[in-house]
């Protein structure tokens, strides 16, 4: 309808230095004619106009010192988005191509994600330049300490709540921890994706890979299917694919993939999630050793990959579960997975497929579940470590996960009658993007203008 479009074009004018972010708010915006045409009331209180922009953008210079003794600088960031149904709640990443709009893009989502969850959470992103990669511990840990220097000011345990993402796994959340303690004299839960022993919660490491399985369950359920003894395709090698490897391994399917920023990995056995754990959280060294460790494996440079497409989504495959990047589908890549008889792709990385590519995935109407859906267990899962911390209890690795996969149906179920509401039940892009919407926008409504 006219009034999405006005929204849209004056988006694109303003932020054309922003791909990633229009890409996102174009996504979601392509959902809501529908909504728009049937409930007046949000464009009669603008809630588009307002829901695209943060209530607060917080862009400081991070300084420190390296092990040669040079003084360091980079760019820092906190997007907080929307509070509309909690405090504000989306992790921190550290990677080199780190932007405000690479920042917005993501916490934009969040808000959406967040809302699916059913918990209690605004959407919220940050993070910096910084790249971890070749660094030491001691250089880490500076640059940590300097980030939270100025990010403390901003954050707390129900204002505020930051996780870990890209670049930021548990020791970065250990070293901004202590020094928030430090400057704030508080042990409270303001970040989540803590230790064990210091308030973090049991299954949050494997939550967003674990998460993306049982989303692909509940969507191959609905066709009298499943994944046992299926060819998985994984890409990454962080923290999602990892366990994404590992929840697929449990549940009997067969992962034959993963990459990371030097090359993938294809071994026709099966990945092995024990070597793959040891060589990216022990050893933290690129996926060359896992070829060089295990005889079935090959090693693909990305100085080989063609350069329309990546060939790990050219193997054939049953299931597809993108746990990198954003866009890293292409629709090529698209082509090539639907050629090679993928029929469920479930996103565990954030806008891992371009909307070329995610067009391809509902026009060929296979099993899709989106990232703001699909990968939503890692944000429900800190959702849950906030609920402990705030009671001081530690739930067992059985409580949480059954939890979880709570979560992830409700998640499901919640995007599957939206889409059926809206005349197409087989669309979850539609019914994750309208669902997510409307409890946030009803309660910016709720709360007047503000």
């Amino acid at each position: 309808m006219s009034y999405v479009n006005d929204v849209l074009g004056k988006l694109q004018h303003k932020f054309s230095h922003q791909p990633e972010f229009l890409q996102a708010v174009t996504e979601i915006f392509g959902s809501l004619s529908a909504l728009f045409e049937r409930e007046h009331r949000y464009q009669k209180y603008n809630i588009l106009e307002r829901i695209v922009i943060p209530e607060r953008n917080v862009s400081f210079r991070v300084t420190w010192v390296d092990d040669k003794g040079e003084v360091q600088v980079n760019q820092g960031y906190r997007v907080e988005f929307n509070s509309a149904i909690g405090p504000y709640k989306g992790g921190l990443r550290f990677h080199p191509n780190v932007s405000e709009g690479i920042i917005k893009f993501l916490g934009f989502e969040q808000v959406f994600k967040n809302s699916l969850t059913g918990l209690a959470m605004g959407g919220g992103k940050g993070g910096s330049n910084f790249d971890p990669k070749g660094k030491s511990e001691g250089e880490i840990m500076r640059f940590c300490q300097a980030f939270m220097n100025e990010l403390f000011r901003h954050i707390g345990a129900t204002t505020d709540v930051p996780a870990g993402d890209i670049g930021v796994g548990g020791r970065e959340i250990g070293y901004l921890f202590g020094q928030y303690k430090k400057l704030t004299n508080r042990f409270d839960g303001v970040l989540t994706g803590k230790a064990l022993g210091w308030g973090g919660s049991l299954v949050r490491p494997e939550a967003t890979g674990y998460g993306a399985v049982y989303f692909a369950q509940e969507m191959l359920n609905e066709i009298g299917q499943n994944l046992e003894g299926k060819v998985c395709l994984v890409s990454g090698a962080g923290n999602v694919a990892i366990y994404t490897v590992e929840k697929l391994l449990q549940v009997g399917a067969k992962p034959v993939t993963v990459s990371d920023s030097k090359g993938m990995i294809y071994d026709e056995s099966g990945i092995k999630a024990d070597l793959l754990k040891d060589i990216k959280e022990v050893r933290r060294e690129s996926l060359e050793t896992y070829a060089k460790e295990c005889k079935s494996a090959k090693y693909t440079p990305v100085s080989d990959y063609p350069k329309d497409h990546n060939p790990l989504w050219a193997i054939p495959c049953f299931a597809a579960f993108p746990s990198a990047t954003q866009n890293e589908i292409n629709l090529n890549d698209a082509k090539n997975l639907l050629k090679g008889g993928c029929k469920c792709v479930s996103e565990g990385a954030n806008m891992p497929s371009s909307i070329d590519a995610t067009n391809a995935f509902l026009e060929a109407k296979i099993c899709y579940g989106p990232g703001k859906a699909a990968n939503a267990g890692g944000v429900a899962t800190s959702g849950l470590e906030m609920s402990q911390n705030a009671s001081m209890l530690s739930w067992s690795f059985e409580e949480v996960d059954n939890k979880l996969h709570n979560i992830m149906k409700h998640i499901y179920r919640i995007s599957k009658e939206t889409a059926k509401e809206f005349g197409n039940p087989n669309d979850l892009v539609l019914g994750s993007n309208i669902a997510g919407f409307r409890k946030v926008a009803n309660a910016m409504i709720d709360q007047g203008i503000v």
